[in-house]
């Protein structure tokens, strides 16, 4: 009997192990499969934003989606390790983390209206740190088991970017922090 308990505690640990390993690939190997498993593929609703932050409405438009190679094409090898393979700048190495200036922060990748600068705020973490998204419509959260530790993943919605993560420790009004990557990041500085 005894032996029957053993083997099926070892049985279960191994188990745990797998799953752990699979979800480690998942999040660390192919970051963009957790967005995909949750959002069809096929339209997306954002809230589309003028350079000024207008709010220009509601829209439901087709989710952008290519391959390792066209994303390489398209943007810097910090960009794509850090918005396609979930990577993480250096601290204060980023070009954003210091920015003052009044604008509208959108996805390296696709152009999608993600932060406001009016939200940005000091954390001392050397990443760009906002207390919310410019509208909740146009970031996605996954969970990310990733580096031994539960945390919470931001994507873009439009095209499934790694963004960085949100923590819970900001200031009022939501007590969050959008903690960012300046990598994922286009700032447009506001003209007026």
């Amino acid at each position: 009997m005894r032996e029957i308990e053993r083997r099926g505690f070892l049985v279960g640990m191994a188990s745990l192990v797998g799953v752990g390993a699979l979800t480690w690939a998942k999040v660390r190997i192919f970051p963009g499969a957790a967005a995909a498993a949750k959002g069809e593929p096929g339209t997306v609703r954002i809230v589309r934003f003028s350079d000024e932050e207008k709010r220009l409405g509601v829209e439901n438009i087709p989710k952008i989606v290519k391959t390792d190679d066209e994303w390489q094409r398209l943007l810097t090898p910090e960009q794509f390790d850090v918005t396609r393979r979930a990577g993480t700048e250096r601290a204060f190495t980023g070009a954003l983390y210091n920015n003052h200036d009044p604008g509208l922060y959108r996805c390296i990748c696709c152009g999608n209206a993600l932060y406001s600068s009016k939200q940005k705020y000091e954390s001392g973490t050397g990443w760009p740190s906002f207390w919310a998204p410019i509208a909740k419509e146009n970031v996605v959260q996954n969970s990310d088991l990733s580096l031994g530790m539960a945390r919470t993943e931001i994507l873009c919605k439009l095209c499934d970017a790694h963004l960085g993560h949100v923590f819970d420790d900001g200031p009022p009004p939501t007590g969050l922090r959008y903690c960012m990557n300046s990598a994922a990041l286009r700032f447009v500085l506001h003209r007026s």
